[in-house]
């Protein structure tokens, strides 16, 4: 409510005053959940320069890049700000709030955007210096255990299925993060065709779901709302292994309700596109022209992802449309441009 007066009144001060660093802070957070959020791209690059020592400045550009696309600059303007950041804390000691939050949302932004362009090596060494970084007070501010996922997630993304069957149990006390961990296990194993294990920690996933706290919060969302996609996502998995890929349809259709559903937060709560996997599970099953659509509306959602751009490449490849498949392949190529890592339709 009273969004649009909010954008023509910053809108009207840029106008006026076009490096109004107050103004296009602002209008980047008005306008960066919106269907154009491209129109802040005529001033959002300017704030790394405007305010160069200020960190969190410097990373705001990254809302508009991440939401259109440039996924290389939403990583360098986070690395930069992560930098500006340290710098700031040499002559100020890292006390207070800001180290913890607006340090870390850096470093967390990081993670994602180089998981998005494809990095694997870039994004696990961020998502683990944050876990280092926020793992000292999670116990003090349990509003930070989201952020204690994260390169288990990254794992998860680039298919690192060894990787995770060495990772050590959580704590306890992180509820959550135990069934995230659990997650990563099941498709794990459901990925190496170990069915009876992937549904132990099927089962262990579901019984930790419980014991979360309905206050729990990951980001700007409830930790249960989360998770309960990480169960059907995990189900899906399943039955894919089995070749069972009905349900794993259904299931994963209903992952992208919840994934839907959730409250908008950059970068989002679950950053494992549920569309993706859609698709690839469409595809196996050889419903390809749905797999196209489903491609589509994940391109809607983020703008040139290149898993995104690759599955709909292949979709448009095994329906024999050539020339389309080609086009698209370019595209994912320019996407996939920086990054350390292959993809095939079953890794989706």
């Amino acid at each position: 409510e009273g969004t649009e007066e909010i954008v023509a009144l910053l809108e009207s001060v840029l106008r006026r005053d076009p490096d109004h660093m107050g103004a296009i802070h602002y209008y980047i957070h008005a306008v960066e959940a919106s269907t154009n959020p491209e129109r802040a791209l005529t001033y959002a690059p300017k704030l790394s320069t405007l305010a160069p020592a200020a960190g969190h400045l410097v990373h705001m550009p990254a809302h508009i890049y991440m939401r259109t696309g440039d996924y290389a600059n939403a990583a360098l303007s986070n690395k930069v700000a992560a930098e500006a950041d340290l710098a700031l804390f040499k002559i100020t000691g890292n006390g207070g709030m800001y180290p913890v939050m607006y340090y870390n949302h850096n470093v967390h932004f990081l993670a994602i955007a180089r998981t998005m362009e494809g990095r694997f090596a870039d994004a696990l060494s961020a998502a683990r210096g944050l876990e280092a970084n926020v793992g000292p007070h999670v116990h003090m501010m349990p509003m930070l255990e989201g952020f204690m996922t994260t390169s288990m997630l990254v794992l998860v993304r680039f298919r690192r299925w060894d990787d995770i069957l060495k990772l050590p149990q959580p704590e306890a006390a992180m509820v959550g993060t135990n069934v995230v961990w659990h997650f990563a296990r099941g498709m794990a194993f459901a990925a190496k065709g170990k069915i009876v294990d992937a549904e132990r920690e099927m089962k262990m996933l579901m019984d930790g779901e419980k014991g979360v706290p309905a206050e729990a919060a990951f980001g700007l969302n409830s930790a249960t709302s989360v998770l309960k996609i990480a169960e059907n996502v995990l189900s899906a998995r399943i039955a894919t292994a089995r070749r069972d890929y009905k349900p794993a349809i259904e299931l994963l259709k209903r992952a992208v309700e919840m994934e839907d559903a959730l409250a908008y937060d950059e970068p989002p709560a679950w950053f494992l596109p549920v569309r993706e996997s859609l698709g690839g599970a469409l595809m196996l099953g050889g419903n390809n022209a749905e797999a196209e659509k489903i491609f589509r509306a994940e391109l809607e959602r983020n703008r040139r992802s290149g898993r995104a751009l690759f599955g709909l490449s292949k979709s448009l490849e095994a329906q024999g449309k050539k020339y389309a498949a080609e086009m698209v392949k370019r595209e994912f190529e320019n996407a996939w441009k920086n990054a350390d890592t292959q993809l095939h339709v079953e890794d989706l």
